[in-house]
């Protein structure tokens, strides 16, 4: 994954955006391919790396596991590591993960009602 200079214009704009309003941050956050579906698996009870591949079948392994990992750095989402033989590792909503859930889930409602195809690309 690119990682951006820190003294480029895109970085310095997309930092002054997520400063003046958290919300800024969390589409930033959401924006990013494949997240907002992987946080929906889980809910719908896909707790294993491999339900989560079968249920989402062309991510790749990279980016669900970087997605599992930023869902779980911004607290939506647990990872509990079971002791078995062999190993497994679930995870889990968190609350705030439900209540993110909760409000995307009305926001794609929203989204239904919108006839993108209609609106200008030149907006």
């Amino acid at each position: 994954m690119a990682i951006r200079k820190t003294t480029s214009t895109n970085f310095m704009n997309q930092a002054f955006l997520e400063n003046k309003c958290a919300l800024n941050e969390l589409i930033h956050l959401l924006s990013k391919r494949w997240l907002t579906e992987v946080l929906f698996s889980i809910e719908e009870g896909n707790n294993r790396f491999s339900s989560l591949k079968e249920d989402l079948q062309h991510i790749s392994d990279h980016i669900l596991a970087d997605r599992l990992r930023l869902l779980e750095d911004y607290a939506l989402i647990t990872r509990k590591s079971v002791q078995e033989t062999p190993p497994k590792v679930e995870y889990a909503l968190t609350e705030r993960g439900y209540e993110l859930s909760n409000l995307l889930d009305g926001l794609c409602g929203f989204a239904e009602t919108i006839s993108f195809a209609s609106v200008s690309q030149d907006s």
